[in-house]
C-alpha cells in the first residue's frame, strides 16, 4: 500500500466567492467542475503542483450523511503550502486578501505568511530559508 497524494477538500456556502479567491487572488486555475456548467457544486483548482477542491457544503452533506457537524471554515484544519519565491507571492496577494500573519522569518527555518480565505480557512505559504 502506498499513499500518493493529499488534496484539501474545502466546504463552502458560497462556492463562487471561494473559487474567485483561489483563482483571482492566489492564481489557481480551474481544472474541472461538477457539473460542467454553472451553478457548480464542486470545483478542482490547481496552481503548479498544488491542488485544492472546493465543494458546496449543502451538496456534500447529501453524500456525507454521517459527517460531524462543523461550521464551514472552522474545522481547525489549515492549509500549509510550500513555495519558491515567497516574497513575490507576498507582494502579489497582500493587498487582495485578509492577512492573518504577515511575512516573517520563523525560528524553525521558514519564511511564512498566512491568509484567511473567504470562508475562514487559514492558508499559510512557506519557503525554507537559505540558512536552514
Amino acid at each position: 500500500m502506498k499513499l500518493t497524494g493529499l488534496t484539501p477538500n474545502l466546504f463552502t456556502n458560497h462556492l463562487d466567492r471561494s473559487v474567485a479567491f483561489y483563482r483571482d487572488v492566489l492564481g489557481f486555475s480551474v481544472v474541472t467542475t461538477v457539473p460542467d456548467v454553472p451553478p457548480f457544486i464542486f470545483v478542482w483548482l490547481k496552481r503548479d503542483e498544488v491542488s485544492v477542491f472546493v465543494n458546496d457544503a449543502a451538496a456534500a452533506a447529501l453524500d456525507l450523511t454521517k459527517m460531524p457537524s462543523v461550521e464551514v471554515g472552522r474545522s481547525g484544519v489549515t492549509i500549509f503550502v510550500h513555495v519558491e519565491g515567497i516574497a513575490e507571492l507576498w507582494e502579489t496577494v497582500t493587498n487582495q486578501a485578509h492577512v492573518v500573519q504577515p511575512l516573517k522569518e520563523q525560528w524553525y527555518g521558514m519564511t511564512e505568511f498566512s491568509l484567511a480565505d473567504p470562508d475562514g480557512y487559514i492558508v499559510t505559504f512557506a519557503e525554507r530559508t537559505a540558512a536552514s
